[in-house]
């Protein structure tokens, strides 16, 4: 007689679950009861958030849901800051968890990992938490939680299952199919009201965000026929390619660029939250759309936060995408002015090519020293300063390739575990196979540092590149800019080589550019993890010889 958890594994598989993260415990064993002879592969970080962190880099990557096996109680409250981050940048995870027995839940007497209430924990970074009173309604509960994926704006689901449900008899599950849904296609009205406000523009203007990913074929042509410049979101990058002329890059917190979206008549913004992160990320405000603003998104609340549209289209935004450009063909369009188009565009990669100031200068070279020696390679990237950078100067050519935590929730210690499951979910994809590298400071190391254990265990050869500043150095220039005198940011720096060689990697210190690229190509041939750190202060005073 299979159980309920035995039942749950084989219904993952039915909606092509291949990977769960997870740390087994006394009150989850019963997930694992038929898990070993499934097709699902796991991985067992060295802490819940890990495990969360894991599932946003691998969704992020696959494409498709991150699933995480997490105990009662402290599982729940160290998974609750990576669904924060998931959350945040609308990362598909679901968090199956198990809780009391029926009868003992919210009793406060004091049982192993007793919380009041976890579904209240976790409310405000899910989109639902589900509270499984009987087997037999798992397969509606999972069907709901794929909704979520497949239709609306992806964020983690919760699911938890009380001790004594984990174990009834559930046969008759077994036969249930899965439930496939299809994303909302846009309002043929609104898309020939948009259209019609596109065509008729001198000056228009492209804002897509990381909800547009899928999006970027038909975006290419459609900004071309516009000639529209395009800015991207930081988890955008790639949906141009870097050579585009109409591309200007991630730089719309950058008063140059703030111009240029002031200058245009008719912005159209898909799948962007038009938020801080993006837009402000010196948190100084001032961003303006004084143009006619079209807003595409999957979620409606999402089309009048932030900046109140002239037209909002709720729709899937490749589906978007594609209708307008097949209504614009039927359309003639208006003039551009000349110096409209890619010529604008050029002079503004011009004017900040040559405001970049020498730091931000000094960590794009070291970027661009890891894509020479690694130029496939998926970068995922910590709070940190050369991440900080990249955001600003750094263009890939395709998206999925680029993503970090100092968008959104903003968290440290995010970009090791993310990278390890960026590897799985690109290794599980035929056709992206190139190396995953992490970039992180030594002070985000430290968060999450035990993790390089669970990436040797599970084989992943995930490239750690360490930027070390001996401290958090973002957060003492604030604090010196604001006049406040530095307390708590200068850190203890352990031996990264040593800890991370005594774990099972490969580890070395690096100092000029042809030494890091050497180090990067040995890696790349490694089937286990590698740390090559960097020293900021030898990194500069090498370049600045140079």
């Amino acid at each position: 007689m299979a159980t309920c958890g035995e039942v749950l594994v084989k219904l993952l598989e039915g909606y092509a679950v291949d990977q769960v993260f997870g740390i087994p415990g006394v009150h989850t064993v019963e997930l694992y009861r038929g898990l070993a002879d499934s097709n699902i592969a796991h991985v067992t970080p060295r802490h819940e958030q890990g495990a969360g962190f894991m599932a946003d880099g691998y969704a992020r990557t696959r494409g498709k849901p991150g699933v995480c096996f997490i105990i009662t109680g402290p599982g729940m409250t160290n998974i609750t800051t990576a669904m924060g981050q998931a959350y945040a940048d609308s990362i598909p995870m679901l968090v199956i968890s198990s809780v009391q027995s029926r009868n003992q839940l919210g009793g406060g007497r004091g049982k192993l990992h007793e919380l009041p209430n976890q579904g209240s924990l976790v409310a405000g970074v899910c989109a639902f938490s589900h509270t499984l009173m009987s087997a037999d309604d798992l397969p509606m509960v999972l069907a709901r939680a794929f909704a979520v994926f497949q239709g609306a704006r992806p964020r983690p689901v919760h699911i938890e299952i009380p001790l004594d449900v984990l174990v009834e008899p559930a046969d008759h599950l077994l036969a249930c199919k899965p439930v496939s849904v299809n994303r909302a296609g846009p309002a043929p009205a609104a898309v020939e009201h948009m259209v019609r406000l596109l065509a008729a523009a001198k000056r228009p203007l492209i804002l897509a965000g990381g909800g547009a990913i899928d999006a970027a074929a038909s975006l290419v042509r459609l900004a071309e026929r516009l000639q529209a410049p395009v800015a991207l979101t930081i988890n955008a990058k790639g949906m141009l390619p870097s050579a585009h002329p109409l591309l200007i890059g991630s730089t719309q917190s950058l008063v140059a660029t703030r111009a240029l979206v002031c200058e245009a008549d008719v912005v159209l913004a898909i799948g962007t939250e038009l938020a801080e992160t993006d837009y402000d990320i010196t948190f100084k405000g001032g961003f303006q759309i004084p143009g006619t603003l079209l807003r595409v998104d999957i979620d409606p609340d999402q089309t009048v936060r932030n900046y109140a549209p002239a037209v909002a289209l709720v729709a899937d935004a490749q589906l978007a995408a594609q209708a307008l450009e097949a209504e614009l063909d039927r359309h003639s369009l208006a003039p551009r002015l000349a110096d409209w188009g890619a010529r604008r565009a050029q002079a503004l990669r011009d004017t900040l090519a040559g405001e970049w100031d020498e730091a931000t200068l000094g960590q794009t070279v070291f970027l661009k020293t890891v894509l020479q020696a690694l130029p496939e390679a998926v970068l995922v990237g910590d709070s940190t300063q050369p991440v900080y950078s990249g955001n600003l100067t750094l263009d890939l050519d395709h998206p999925r390739r680029w993503f970090n935590a100092s968008t959104g929730y903003g968290t440290l210690g995010y970009a090791l575990p993310a990278a390890m499951g960026a590897w799985l979910g690109g290794h599980a994809k035929r056709e992206s196979r190139g190396p995953v590298v992490c970039l992180i400071g030594d002070g985000g190391l430290q968060f999450t540092l035990p993790e390089l254990a669970s990436a040797v265990e599970a084989q992943i050869p995930v490239i750690v590149l360490l930027w070390n500043n001996h401290g958090y150095e973002e957060i003492k220039k604030y604090m010196v800019n604001r006049d406040i005198t530095p307390v708590g940011v200068d850190i203890h720096t352990p031996d990264f080589i040593g800890i991370a060689k005594a774990m099972g990697c490969f580890a070395q210190a690096v100092s000029g550019a042809a030494t890091l690229q050497a180090a990067l190509r040995e890696a790349r041939g490694r089937s286990l993890p590698t740390l090559i750190e960097v020293n900021q202060t030898v990194w500069m005073s090498e370049l600045q010889a140079c």
